[in-house]
């Protein structure tokens, strides 16, 4: 079949042409539609449900909201894993799916759910509803919202809020690919009515009163029409409040003489904010107001932030004068800078591998044909990656090797050159002549060379099985290698055959050029080097077991971690006060880091801190967290420290100096956030407590804190708070209340009126809304005696103080409570700086275990990339062993040979050897990064293993010794084993060496197939005889 194909493509040129065009412009179309990312999404399948509640304490928030809404979703299909967290206001349960699960399906699941939830939710309790549709990298563009220089006094926080809410926001909101555009900082507005305790008691008025005037005195209604001969008059009301005056000119009740009582004589009236849990710093100017635009999951990153640029060009002429809008976390940056190096890389990897081709082909012509194959292969894959929906980032694109895409390509034409320069006539050919010329030629060895891509594609099978967060960043990999290869074969037996037929040199017989040199400089190496050997076999082979047997003590002393952590380019830094720290003091700390951080390290550019949560809460950060955004000025203009690492130590040194009491976490925003949405966490390595009582909780994390302090490489550490925010608790006397004809319910809501306000109506402004709260005004909000000294309306109309109807003390109360699968836990997090993440965890599981005696029901597990390392071995353990049978049941229905399949397949572990040795020379750990690198080691380590065995058994029927046969064989197949070894190995090499943005994902892998490469070649052509001649024995007429 394939030698058909190779016939029709020769004789047919000009069909096989236009096909090339065609694909060209297929490619190019696809590439130009292609999704671009830096990395893949690894962000699990999960749904997040969120119910704020701006009254209810943590207690609270976990038995009327987080536990309903737990066991109602607890029946859906599919669920991995369940986790909540329980803070002041909020709650957060997340919902893990498992991978295969639709996302669509699940939020319908989830959303029926919820009415459940609801009816099991008491009343003023809160609302559960979806979270957005986003993933952690849908934080694609980060911007502020602040008045020009010379505007500052004329706009204020509320202002700039309202700017942000109704201008910005709302346009934004129709872009496609959008999910939903988060606020964060600034002034809510509020119409506020600012109650005087004083006034209500003189007019012996209550809370009550005044909502009830309010609501009987804010709507509009219509009366139908009435016809009046042709015309019909429409009937309506206006009665909305519109400004404050009409407000302050409601009134609540009429005196005994008639009098009015308006709430202009009650209160003040004015705007007013809602209560602020979150804030946005810039720099060390102060507060601002800003947006996260987050994108829809799966969706075209690139693509959406050029339409997010696009509608933010508009937005900006339609912002009032004096205000401006400026982004300071755009995810193109780091996009481009990924795609960039591997840009680079590939094309450094092209040219290396034309360049070795072009020298050890001996014919720039042959050269070049076997080079064109390289971008028409990379188009093919371009066309597959957008039609089966793969896009292109730094794991799809940046393990393509063009050494193994173009190996099919090579066997065929250097055996045509091989062929052409065994006729010694000298002659040249005529065109019909050529054709067959190359038919014959390609179609001897095409089986080898389609047996080559095979055996490359059967190794990566496994990788294509492989799930979870591994799988989501390998198989783009696996699926783009392969189609790249796919690509490579179609166009061997068609546009190569085809080209060669037309370009290569049309005359016979054999010059001697640069090719033959170089090869005469390789024998003159080797072959003393083999006659040694085949003396001293035993030695040698005996040597090679040994070194593989220290090879496999080296790898159990590299360590391990997940997936190397990605460059981006920025920091984030999780800033923590003491638990219970005011907004206003986390806003002053934020401001004197910013300030530090700029004064100090001239690589930084701008310093944003988000503060708390913010409108959309997806990350429920309480009042004295931060995540301070630290953006960094290009490599190049770096002068304090050569590596983000140093930097960052430099960074987290000078701010423990000059800003005390406060903990600093550096890390990088996309992994920090996506460290939370996948395991709760935004440690790189977290310690999970289990068990029941809080008290216990903290005391178990204390101790584990402490024990983590003593192990090299655990930076940043963080027990989790769980308890120690201070607290004004009201607990309402039944008996004083039941003397004064009160409920607790009517209690609560003067309280909730008072302090937090309660939301009367609404109030237009045109197209805008804005709530019309009631509560004490900012003066009786202060400290513990305000609240004592509320007064509640009893029902003969006296008013009672608050402290006469129950006991009213400062206590420390719980700070959040979280749960994994309905049990309570608490979090020991650090990151990891300067060692690998299996290592540390050892050691600190040691200390644990011998410092920490568990009550019965407590006990530890590990999360975070320590937890995606164990899984991912888990699943590694099944893609090897599988990768490894492939391969060997490929060798034996090749030749039939349970001694010869054995002797090649023998080149796997021996290649293994160079892998370990440069990932410990590199002082690198083993990561997964690496355990792929193996995977596509082994193909490529057999390849020349093959070449030589078959080389051999030709020569069997020859009159030889062994040893003649094996040094002839060598000799004769040296040329292709070491072309194979040196396009492999060189073109992974700028991946290897290359420092750019991403680089730290890519070098394990590159480094583990060049070192492997190395032992490997070394195998095939010293090792791998010797054994050929103990295996066949003596006798060199034996067939197998």
């Amino acid at each position: 079949m394939l030698n058909s194909i190779i016939s029709f493509s020769i004789r047919n040129k000009i069909i096989i042409s236009m096909l090339t065009i065609a694909l060209i412009a297929w490619g190019a179309y696809s590439l130009k539609q292609l999704p671009i990312d830096a990395v893949p999404d690894i962000t699990n399948n999960q749904v997040q449900i969120i119910t704020v509640s701006p009254t209810l304490a943590s207690p609270e928030i976990e038995r009327f909201v987080t536990f309903p809404v737990e066991q109602t979703m607890a029946t859906i299909p599919n669920i991995v894993e369940m986790r909540s967290i329980s803070r002041f206001g909020l709650s957060v349960v997340t919902v893990v799916f498992d991978e295969n699960t639709d996302q669509y399906w699940a939020r319908q699941q989830v959303n029926e759910r919820l009415s459940q939830a609801k009816s099991l939710i008491p009343g003023n309790s809160g609302n559960p509803e979806i979270g957005p549709l986003s993933t952690g990298l849908s934080e694609i563009y980060q911007y502020i919202v602040r008045p020009a220089v010379g505007y500052e006094t004329k706009y204020d926080a509320m202002e700039l809020r309202t700017i942000q809410d109704w201008i910005v926001r709302r346009q934004l909101l129709g872009t496609p690919g959008i999910a939903d555009i988060s606020s964060f900082g600034g002034l809510v507005k509020q119409y506020e009515v600012a109650l005087d305790p004083q006034k209500l008691r003189s007019f012996n008025i209550s809370v009550n009163d005044v909502f009830y005037a309010l609501e009987q005195n804010n709507e509009n209604t219509g009366g139908a029409y009435i016809e009046r001969n042709e015309y019909a008059y429409y009937i309506r009301s206006e009665g909305l409040v519109e400004t404050l005056d009409d407000i302050r000119n409601i009134a609540i009740k009429t005196t005994d003489s008639g009098t009015p009582i308006l709430i202009d004589q009650v209160g003040e009236v004015g705007f007013g904010n809602a209560a602020r849990y979150g804030a946005l710093t810039y720099n060390d100017t102060g507060e601002a107001v800003g947006g996260v635009v987050l994108m829809l999951k799966g969706e075209n990153s690139s693509a959406v932030i050029d339409l997010v640029k696009e509608r933010i060009e508009q937005i900006k002429k339609t912002l009032p004068e004096g205000v401006e809008l400026e982004p300071f976390l755009d995810r193109t940056r780091l996009v481009n800078s990924a795609i960039q190096t591997v840009t680079k890389n590939l094309a450094e990897g092209a040219l290396i591998v034309v360049f070795v081709l072009v020298l050890l082909l001996g014919n720039w012509r042959a050269g070049l044909i076997v080079a064109s194959v390289i971008p028409l292969a990379m188009l093919f894959a371009f066309s597959m990656m957008n039609l089966f929906g793969v896009s292109g980032n730094l794991m799809s694109l940046g393990a393509i090797d063009f050494g193994l895409i173009v190996d099919g390509a090579v066997i065929i034409v250097e055996a045509t050159l091989h062929h052409m320069g065994l006729n010694k006539t000298g002659r040249k050919l005529n065109q019909l002549e050529m054709d067959e010329e190359v038919r014959l030629s390609a179609g001897s060895m095409m089986r080898s060379a389609a047996f080559g891509q095979v055996i490359i594609l059967i190794v990566y099978l496994p990788i294509l099985a492989l799930v979870g967060i591994e799988g989501k960043m390998f198989k783009p990999m696996a699926q783009t290698v392969s189609f790249a290869i796919i690509g490579a074969l179609i166009l061997s037996v068609t546009y190569v055959p085809m080209i060669s037929a037309l370009l290569l040199s049309k005359t016979t017989g054999h010059k001697v050029n640069i090719s033959d040199k170089i090869m005469s400089f390789f024998r003159g190496l080797y072959l003393p080097i083999i006659d040694k050997a085949l003396q001293t076999k035993t030695i040698i082979i005996t040597a090679s077991i040994i070194l593989l047997v220290f090879s496999g003590w080296v790898f159990s002393t590299l360590g391990g971690e997940f997936i190397p952590s990605l460059d981006e380019g920025d920091f984030a830094v999780e800033t923590r006060l003491l638990t219970g720290s005011s907004l206003s003091q986390s806003v002053e700390v934020n401001l004197k880091t910013a300030e530090v951080l700029l004064q100090s390290f001239p690589e930084v550019k701008t310093v944003v801190g988000k503060i708390g949560t913010s409108e959309i809460p997806t990350d429920p950060m309480s009042m004295e967290i931060t995540d301070l955004i630290i953006v960094l000025k290009n490599k190049a203009e770096w002068t304090s420290a050569s590596s983000s690492e140093e930097l960052a130590e430099k960074m987290a040194a000078v701010l423990e100096e000059k800003v005390p009491g406060v903990s600093f976490g550096f890390q990088q925003p996309i992994q920090l956030r996506t460290n939370e949405l996948m395991t709760g966490a935004k440690q790189d390595v977290v310690i999970k407590i289990y068990g029941e009582n809080l008290e216990a909780l903290a005391k178990y994390g204390a101790q584990i804190g402490e024990l983590a302090q003593q192990v090299s490489g655990a930076q940043d550490i963080f027990v989790e708070p769980i308890s120690g925010l201070p607290q004004i608790v009201v607990k309402w006397n039944r008996k004083r209340l039941a003397q004064f004809g009160l409920s607790v319910e009517e209690g609560n809501r003067v309280l909730r009126s008072a302090f937090a306000g309660e939301i009367a109506g609404l109030v237009f402004e045109n197209e805008k809304r804005f709530d019309l709260v009631v509560r004490l005004d900012k003066k009786n909000r202060k400290n513990i005696e305000d609240v004592k000294n509320v007064f509640v309306t009893a029902n003969d109309g006296h008013q009672v103080p608050l402290d006469q109807l129950a006991s009213i003390e400062l206590i420390s109360g719980p700070n959040q409570i979280q749960r994994d699968n309905a049990q309570r836990r608490i979090v020991v997090g650090f990151n990891v700086r300067g060692r690998d993440v299996e290592s540390i965890v050892d050691d600190i599981d040691k200390l644990i275990t011998e410092n920490v005696k568990f009550e019965p029901g407590y006990y530890t597990t590990y999360g975070g990339s320590f937890q995606n390392l164990e899984e991912a071995k888990q699943r590694l353990a099944v893609a090897l062993p599988v990768a490894l049978i492939l391969i060997f049941l490929l060798l034996y229905f090749t030749f039939h040979s349970l001694r010869q399949s054995l002797l090649i397949f023998s080149a796997i572990p021996f290649s293994a050897i160079g892998g370990i040795f440069a990932l410990w020379l590199r002082d690198m750990p083993f990561s997964i990064s690496a355990g792929v690198g193996f995977i596509a080691l082994f193909g490529v380590a057999v390849l020349n293993g093959i070449v030589l065995v078959a080389e051999f058994n030709s020569l069997r029927s020859s009159k030889l010794s062994m040893n003649d046969l094996v040094k002839t064989g060598t000799q004769t197949r040296l040329r292709p084993v070491l072309m194979t070894a040196f396009v492999a190995s060189l073109g992974f090499l700028p991946m290897a060496l290359s420092t750019g943005s991403g680089a730290e994902v890519q070098r394990p892998l590159a480094t583990v197939v060049i070192g492997g490469l190395v032992t490997a070649t070394l195998l095939t052509l010293v090792v791998l005889p010797l054994l050929y001649t103990i295996f066949e024995k003596k006798s060199k007429s034996l067939e197998s």
